[in-house]
């Protein structure tokens, strides 16, 4: 059976859940870093990675990595790379994106430019030929230079893992669907628990529950780029981590997950949303203020994604909304809150202190993900 190391970038600050969740695929993680994880497994790891991972932004199959410091140095680390044992004589092949941090090579269009005319070079030793139509499949590369060592991999999932196809109508500012599901795992809620999301835009938050709810692998229902790279990994894998995706399905959950927000026609969306993902029977969404939140029911969750107030005739309105929200969250009995935002303010118009925050990077946007804990049922410990 073939050995191959993966590399799983993810939201900077989430790397230790995407780890657990590669590791309850029965994978071996070779390593953690600021922003990706890598691990090994055969190949139908890249099929199983690809259809079950929530929090991975995509799977790339790692070819090699080298130290450079020069352009020459990265040419030819670049041609010593074993290109010819992963792409077939016609592929089409290029550097789809180069990162470069604390490297002294920093410019991705030079960076792509070379390691291409090195690519080149190298498949011209490995076939012995002058020409490559690059007429057949598509092998995107993706290359990241960190305190000048380069880590080259291909890109088995085409268009990002947080796009998983359910979302056709979105709010200002949506939550990604990797972040938003990392946020949930995160808690410890479970599909048997309440959760509302009093904000919750184009309803990414309640969508991302109610498929773990179900058990719904959140690839199953969308393509990749590897799908066609029959000599690594062929059909039969990915028909097998398809059907073994369709198996661990519970439609007839029963959850109490609920999403407000108040527009009216945000919350249309959130539903035509919920639809299309198969979980609209599972989630209650309605046009309500966050003034108006309240629930009869003990040991709930509320998660969610507040405005930050980007602009700043929004920003004056912040301490209110989130004093508001602050104000109704102590009126819930025994209830759990977890949001995350930019706004520096939040704990003090929140009125309590978190009981711990993570930083999380959203693009390049810094957040926090604020955790205030309620008690867990049938005793006095925070859940």
């Amino acid at each position: 059976m073939e050995r191959f190391e993966y590399i799983a970038p993810c939201h900077f600050g989430l790397e230790a859940v995407l780890k657990r969740e590669i590791a309850e695929l029965g994978y071996e993680i070779v390593s953690v870093e600021d922003g990706r994880v890598v691990f090994a497994g055969d190949a139908a790891a890249m099929c199983r990675a690809n259809i079950f991972l929530r929090t991975a932004e995509r799977v790339l199959l790692k070819v090699g990595s080298f130290h450079a410091e020069t352009f020459e140095e990265l040419f030819q680390g670049t041609k010593a790379l074993p290109w010819g044992e992963y792409l077939p004589k016609d592929a089409k092949f290029w550097v789809a994106k180069a990162a470069s941090v604390k490297s002294r090579l920093f410019s991705p269009s030079d960076i792509q430019s070379v390691m291409k005319r090195a690519m080149v070079e190298s498949m011209k030793a490995s076939y012995s030929t002058e020409v490559f139509p690059e007429s057949g499949d598509a092998y995107p590369v993706r290359v990241f230079l960190m305190k000048d060592e380069v880590t080259a991999g291909l890109d088995t999932t085409g268009e990002s893992l947080h796009k998983r196809g359910y979302r056709k109508m979105t709010a200002k500012a949506p939550i990604a669907e990797n972040l938003a599901a990392a946020l949930i795992m995160l808690t410890p809620w479970r599909g048997d628990r309440i959760l509302v999301d009093p904000f919750c835009g184009c309803g990414t938050i309640p969508i991302e529950a109610a498929m773990m709810a179900a058990h719904m692998a959140p690839g199953m229902n969308r393509s990749f780029t590897a799908e066609n790279w029959t000599h690594l990994a062929d059909r039969k894998c990915w028909y097998r981590a398809v059907d073994e995706a369709e198996s661990l399905v519970d439609p007839d959950v029963e959850t109490d997950i609920q999403g407000y927000d108040i527009d009216e026609d945000i919350v249309a969306a959130a539903r035509a949303n919920a639809k299309l993902a198969g979980v609209d029977r599972m989630i209650h969404f309605q046009k309500r203020d966050v003034a108006a939140l309240s629930h009869p029911k003990k040991y709930g969750f509320i998660i969610t994604n507040p405005p930050y107030g980007e602009r700043i005739e929004e920003k004056k309105n912040l301490a209110g909304l989130y004093g508001t929200l602050g104000e109704r969250y102590r009126q819930l009995d025994s209830w759990s809150l977890y949001l995350i935002t930019a706004y520096e303010q939040a704990e003090q118009a929140v009125g309590r202190k978190a009981d711990k925050n993570r930083k999380i990077y959203n693009g390049m946007m810094k957040t926090y993900f604020y955790q205030f804990m309620g008690p867990k049922p049938g005793g006095s410990r925070r859940q």
